[in-house]
């Protein structure tokens, strides 16, 4: 290597420091360095074009609560194993593009976790078995890229999974004692 080219990447490095202290420096919620909100309350700031779901076919869900009364819910549905790997990701949509959220169908019975990995947005989730049972509930932190993210384990064996915007599970009738059928095709919201 040149003594010109060594150079000419120590000025690159040290401006990319300056910058790097620069742009710290001028955070407005005086955390300071180092400082990272609470992924548990708080999640990413959206980009000004909020981005919703893309590539999804849309399912009716039949909810019926346990008295008996029931919710028809249109969802977006993953039900390819790419879908379901991809699910959420990068979706800054708080309203998930017009629809209350997803449902991650399964070909067979599985106990596997989920992971926020790139999901911006705090969600609760929902674990329905075979035979459309709730199996457990839980709400998942946001893990930007980058972040170090948990797994969210079920307490059992599920069929389908439903994520929803965090604390939308009992207003969707999302509870213990609830069951879940899954229909036909819905309309998804128009286009924005």
């Amino acid at each position: 290597m040149s003594a010109r080219s060594a150079g000419a990447r120590r000025g690159a490095l040290v401006g990319l420091l300056v910058a790097a202290s620069l742009l710290a420096a001028c955070s407005s919620d005086g955390a300071g360095v180092g400082a990272a909100p609470d992924p548990t309350t708080t999640s990413v700031a959206p980009p000004a074009t909020e981005v919703g779901p893309q590539g999804f076919a849309t399912v009716t869900v039949v909810v019926t609560l346990p008295d008996g009364t029931t919710r028809e819910l249109c969802l977006w549905v993953a039900d390819t194993a790419t879908q379901r790997a991809r699910g959420l990701m990068g979706v800054t949509d708080p309203e998930l593009g017009g629809l209350p959220g997803m449902l991650f169908r399964f070909p067979g019975d599985t106990s596997s976790g989920f992971w926020m990995k790139d999901t911006l947005l705090p969600l609760s989730i929902a674990w329905y078995d075979a035979d459309g049972a709730l199996v457990s509930t839980t709400d998942m932190a946001p893990c930007p890229a980058g972040g170090d993210c948990p797994t969210y384990e079920p307490a059992g064996p599920y069929r389908d999974a439903v994520e929803v915007p965090r604390g939308d599970l009992a207003e969707l009738g999302l509870v213990p004692g609830s069951t879940i059928a899954v229909g036909a095709a819905c309309a998804p919201p128009p286009a924005a």
